[in-house]
């Protein structure tokens, strides 16, 4: 090969070739007006956003994956308090004496310096904005009248990073108030029974608040597959990242 064509091959390799963090947590880079977003997929339902000097770990949990090599955060973000998506440990080695910690109720009774979002809230840090909406259970349940995710205590969350809106849900089904959101562009909806959402009910919610890149995630052994054959031909660009 020329040495011209074996460079130009070399930089087309290195452009699309995922990248890695020093502990091989894939990370996605999203273009945003306020600069590039890198995100790591931790695992299951933990991921950290970077953007600028800005470090928001959303559910951060040591059994999600390693977080050895990751940056202490600037924000955290708890959507409930089930044992997988809140670490009250991992949350002390992560949090430096200027963190903010944003939760629903329940997780702030056991982090007691983190502000209580409700659906509806909004707050703002660092110059993102970041708004709470609901997230529960409609048919999925532990005991007959008792949900998974009952109304009103868990939340996820919707992040405006310059021009860009990511919408990450927590554990939910596609509920009404999902399927009304409107302009997000990365959206992470959970796949996995019989906590959160099937397959198909990922699909509905998909195809009613339209976002251009999607991430199951808290997926389990469910088989992404089936999402990919269900919204093919829909323009939303269904990503596999490893986050069972």
């Amino acid at each position: 090969m020329k040495p011209i064509k074996l460079f130009s091959t070399l930089i087309l390799i290195f452009m699309t070739v995922p990248v890695f963090s020093q502990n091989q947590t894939e990370v996605d880079r999203i273009n945003t007006s306020a600069g590039d977003v890198e995100i790591f997929f931790i695992g299951h339902g933990s991921l950290m956003f970077r953007t600028g000097e800005n470090v928001i770990h959303i559910d951060p949990v040591s059994s999600s994956g390693n977080y050895d090599n990751l940056p202490k955060a600037d924000l955290i973000l708890v959507s409930h308090e089930h044992y997988d998506h809140l670490d009250t440990e991992l949350i002390k080695q992560l949090k430096k004496p200027s963190t903010l910690m944003f939760s629903n109720a329940a997780s702030a009774e056991q982090v007691t310096w983190a502000q209580v979002m409700k659906p509806g809230d909004v707050k703002t840090a660092g110059g993102i904005k970041i708004e709470a909406v609901h997230a529960y259970n409609i048919l999925h349940e532990r005991s007959k009248g008792s949900p998974f995710h009952p109304r009103g205590n868990g939340i996820g969350f919707v992040l405006t990073i310059g021009d860009k809106r990511f919408y990450v849900v927590g554990d939910t089904e596609n509920t009404p108030e999902m399927k009304a959101l409107r302009d997000i562009d990365v959206a992470f909806l959970p796949m996995n029974l019989p906590y959160t959402m099937t397959p198909e009910m990922v699909a509905d919610a998909a195809l009613a608040f339209r976002p251009a890149i999607l991430y199951p995630y808290h997926y389990g052994d469910t088989d992404t597959q089936k999402l990919i054959d269900l919204l093919k031909g829909s323009g939303i660009d269904v990503r596999i990242r490893n986050m069972k």
